[in-house]
C-alpha cells in the first residue's frame, strides 16, 4: 500500500496557494491602478493643481491644532510637538490607506446600481479590482501633508532615541496603514447588506483618523478601551507613539501592547478577508 501524504504536507501547499493569490491580487491591482495613473498624468497641470489643493485642504485640519496651541501651552499634558507627532503619524498611515483602498467607499453605490457585476465577470481578484478602480493619485496630497507634519514634529521633539524606537517608527506607520486598510475592507463588506451605510463605515476610518490626532488623555477611559480592545485603532499610533514619546500607556492598558501592532494588523487583515468573502458570497446582483 502506498504511503499516504505526510501529516504536514498540506501546509506548504496552503502557503503556496496563499502566496499565489496574493501575487495575482498585486498584479491586478498594479495593472488597474497603473491604467488610472497614466490617465491622470495625461493632464499634468490639472494633476499638479489638484495635488496642491488636496494638500492645502487637509492641512487646514492641522491649522486647528496650531490655533489651539496659540491659546494653550498643552493639551491633556501633551506639548505641541507631541500632538503634532500623533497627528503626523495617523495622518500618514490613513493617507496611505486612503490612497490604496479609498475607492472601496463606492461599494454601496456599485451594489445598488449593479455596476459591481462588471468586476465579477473579469477573471481577476475582485477586491483588487474594486480597490484599484478609479485610483485617485491626488490622494498623495493627504500623504504628503501627514509626512510634512510628522517630519516637522520629529525635528521639534526632544526624544531619547534608541534602536527600538527608531525601528518602531516605520513599523508603526506600516501597521497603521494595514489596520486602516482592513477597517476599510470590513466597511466595504458591510455595504453588501447595507448599501446606504457608507457614512457609518466612514466614522471608523475618517472619524478614527480624527480621534487619533489627539492625545488619549483627553478622552474617557471607556472610549480608549474601545479603540484598544474592540476596534483596535489605538494600535495605529497611540500605543506605539506613547512608547516613542516616553509616556505611559493609558490606564488599564498593558505597556507591552506598544509592540503588538504587527500582530493586530495581521489579525485585522485576516478578519477583513473573512468579511469580504462573506459579503461576496451573499451578493445576488442588482437589488440584493
Amino acid at each position: 500500500m502506498a504511503p499516504g501524504p505526510a501529516a504536514g504536507g498540506t501546509a506548504p501547499t496552503a502557503a503556496v496557494l496563499a502566496s499565489s493569490r496574493l501575487a495575482e491580487s498585486w498584479r491586478t491591482y498594479r495593472m488597474v491602478a497603473g491604467m488610472w495613473i497614466r490617465s491622470t498624468m495625461t493632464y499634468r497641470t490639472s494633476f499638479a493643481l489638484t495635488l496642491v489643493t488636496s494638500f492645502a485642504v487637509t492641512f487646514f485640519d492641522f491649522v486647528v491644532i496650531l490655533l489651539m496651541f496659540g491659546q494653550v501651552e498643552g493639551l491633556g499634558g501633551f506639548a505641541f510637538a507631541e500632538v503634532a507627532f500623533l497627528y503626523g503619524a495617523t495622518g500618514t498611515s490613513f493617507g496611505l490607506a486612503d490612497l490604496t483602498m479609498g475607492s472601496l467607499q463606492r461599494m454601496g453605490k456599485r451594489v445598488r446600481d449593479g455596476s459591481f457585476d462588471m468586476f465579477l465577470l473579469r477573471p481577476a481578484p475582485v477586491l483588487a479590482q474594486v480597490a484599484a478602480d478609479k485610483f485617485a493619485l491626488r490622494r498623495l496630497g493627504r500623504v504628503a501633508q501627514g509626512l510634512f507634519v510628522l517630519i516637522w514634529a520629529l525635528l521639534l521633539l526632544d526624544v531619547e532615541w534608541t534602536a527600538v524606537k527608531v525601528l518602531l517608527l516605520p513599523v508603526m506607520l506600516l501597521c497603521g496603514t494595514l489596520i486602516f486598510s482592513a477597517v476599510m475592507v470590513v466597511g466595504a463588506s458591510a455595504l453588501f447588506w447595507a448599501q446606504d451605510a457608507a457614512e457609518v463605515t466612514s466614522s471608523f476610518t475618517y472619524g478614527g483618523n480624527t480621534l487619533l490626532q489627539y492625545p488619549p488623555a483627553i478622552f474617557a477611559q471607556d472610549l480608549v478601551r474601545g479603540v484598544v480592545y474592540v476596534v483596535p485603532l489605538a494600535f495605529v499610533n497611540w500605543l506605539p507613539a506613547l512608547y516613542i514619546l516616553g509616556r505611559p500607556a493609558p490606564a488599564g492598558v498593558p505597556s507591552w501592547l506598544a509592540f503588538a501592532s504587527p500582530l493586530v494588523a495581521l489579525v485585522c487583515c485576516a478578519l477583513a478577508g473573512v468579511a469580504w468573502r462573506a459579503g461576496l458570497r451573499s451578493y445576488r446582483s442588482t437589488g440584493s
